[in-house]
């Protein structure tokens, strides 16, 4: 199997996916002659040519709006939001007309659009170009939620994306663009179904994007028989696989890289002690960033982001006491 960069499989996803069906296009600003910001469309221009690979005007909402009318007419658009922050002003395209046309239509229009946008602290972008933001598109009916945590999961989720009928969010970590791995072109991931990385029997991670590296870099250093589940779908999210770990393991912790109140995680531990209380041994928890802006600095941006450091300690003291414990910043007085 080939080694790839994630951004080269995200690259090599999109060429797959346009030499097999011709109703797929790209576009975005800067992603044609440039190919892309980070190079994650690397070589599609000098192959598909400009009717079919655009650069865009600075209008993320105007580009948006023009994927929706072309998926509408029968096109499968993949468009670039450079940084996720971007998006916001393209919600109502997102949100408001793909996610809800299905719907308004009685199933017979269909938005088969992928919004592909980086993510994530990590690379000292500053506190307007690091965030993750899965809650502005995670709580939209008819909007699916992706996020790769390494090459081989962003060749086959992207591509299964794009291969979906209605419209999906694919968010990708942007500090993950650089790491190499090894992609088998012919495996197949599905939208809604998680992947577990590391088996385990004393407790389970589930984690997303880069906290994906992070959890397994922390499960090689607790003395617990962790499980790492590498979540990969927000919306619709793998309850099945998740209750299966938990009802095996008893303890339960999401590492999430957004801030502490709003994020994805809460919704999972909700669903484990509704419907698996009477198996936990311990308070599920949520390992997060603080409820503060991503710092610039690096060294504060590395503190501020969860590290294997900090998800050994909390584990480690919730195998030992069966208590959630506080995070770095309240335990320092810091919140």
């Amino acid at each position: 199997m080939p080694a790839m960069r994630l951004r080269q499989a995200i690259a090599t996803a999109i060429a797959d996916e346009m030499r097999s069906d011709p109703t797929v296009i790209t576009f975005g600003e800067d992603i044609a002659a440039a190919e892309g910001p980070f190079k994650t469309t690397e070589g599609i221009l000098e192959e598909f040519g400009p009717l079919r690979v655009r650069d865009t005007p600075i209008s993320e909402m105007g580009f948006t709006g023009a994927a929706v009318g072309a998926a509408i007419m029968g096109m499968k658009p993949v468009i670039e939001i450079m940084f996720m922050e971007f998006l916001g002003v393209a919600l109502d395209q997102l949100v408001t007309e793909a996610a809800k046309m299905r719907y308004l239509s009685n199933g017979t229009l269909s938005v088969p659009i992928v919004v592909r946008a980086s993510v994530g602290g990590g690379l000292g972008f500053g506190s307007q170009h690091s965030q993750t933001l899965e809650n502005w598109v995670a709580a939209t009916p008819g909007l699916k939620v992706v996020s790769p945590s390494d090459a081989q999961s962003a060749y086959s989720l992207l591509r299964a994306a794009i291969q979906d009928p209605d419209p999906v969010m694919f968010l990708e970590p942007r500090v993950a663009y650089a790491e190499r791995g090894e992609v088998d072109t012919n495996l197949k991931m599905e939208l809604g179904k998680a992947r577990i990385v590391k088996p385990g029997k004393d407790l389970t991670i589930v984690a997303l994007g880069q906290m994906v590296n992070v959890a397994r870099a922390a499960a090689a250093k607790i003395s617990a028989d962790v499980e790492v589940i590498d979540l990969c779908t927000i919306v619709p999210w793998d309850k099945q696989c998740v209750l299966g770990s938990v009802k095996k393991t008893g303890r339960l912790v999401v590492v999430e890289e957004q801030p502490e109140s709003g994020g994805w995680g809460s919704e999972i531990i909700a669903a484990v002690v509704a419907e698996q209380f009477a198996t936990l041994k311990a308070a599920p928890f949520r390992i997060t960033s603080p409820n503060a802006p991503v710092p610039y600095n690096g060294g504060l941006e590395s503190k501020f982001l969860p590290s294997p450091e900090e998800v050994t300690r909390q584990i480690e003291e919730v195998m030992k006491t069966g208590k959630a414990p506080q995070p770095w910043w309240r335990r320092e007085g810091v919140n």
